[in-house]
């Protein structure tokens, strides 16, 4: 079984200079090779291969990522399943994971949702889903400063806040708020509350 990434950059007709792009070709190539692990293409949507344990993990990432660069945001479907065709590129294969990342990508905008899961169980995802709604409530607003500490955190799992302080060269008190500000603890658990789904979907 794998996990197929769908999505796209909201707004990216506003970002005339396509940084995101760079920024998210920096973030993709340590975790495979393209265009087999994962494909930029149409401009400004994307498609990326990876483990279901990972996947929603490498959501929040992203999305930490690109909302860093105002006004941006970005909207994934992820889908979960086995594969039927492997071609040089992942855009180009087909299977289950795909096909379940493809549709349900597709009914994001028309849902005004920016991220929701289909793993093949049908009360597994209403219980996934509706966790991600409630989170997307948050994570929609994070700030420029909020996504950044959410992608350091993830990143850098095992930094203490001061560490953190130290490379952002900030007190540690302020990574204290920036964390609550960003509601990372909720985030945590959100991606372990996850994790711990899929591993029993997997048994």
């Amino acid at each position: 079984m794998i996990a197929i990434i769908t999505g796209d950059i909201i707004n990216s007709q506003a970002d005339q200079s396509s940084d995101w792009m760079e920024t998210l070709k920096a973030y993709l190539i340590n975790i495979g090779e393209p265009p087999s692990d994962w494909e930029i293409y149409r401009g400004d949507e994307f498609q990326i291969k990876t483990s279901p344990e990972n996947a929603l993990r490498m959501a929040v990432h992203i999305k930490a990522i690109i909302k860093q660069i105002k006004p941006l945001d970005v909207r994934m479907g992820i889908g979960l399943g086995k594969v039927t065709y492997l071609a040089d590129s992942v855009s180009q294969s087909n299977g289950e994971a795909h096909q379940r990342s493809g549709r349900i990508f597709e009914t994001l905008k028309e849902q005004k949702l920016n991220l929701a899961v289909v793993t093949g169980s049908a009360k597994e995802d209403k219980a996934l889903n509706l966790m991600l709604r409630l989170a997307l409530d948050f994570m929609d607003s994070w700030s420029v400063v909020s996504a950044e500490i959410v992608q350091l955190t993830l990143e850098y799992p095992e930094e203490s806040q001061q560490e953190m302080a130290n490379r952002l060269g900030i007190k540690q008190s302020a990574v204290s708020q920036r964390l609550n500000r960003a509601r990372m603890d909720l985030v945590e658990d959100l991606l372990q509350f996850y994790e711990s789904i899929i591993k029993e979907i997997q048994l």
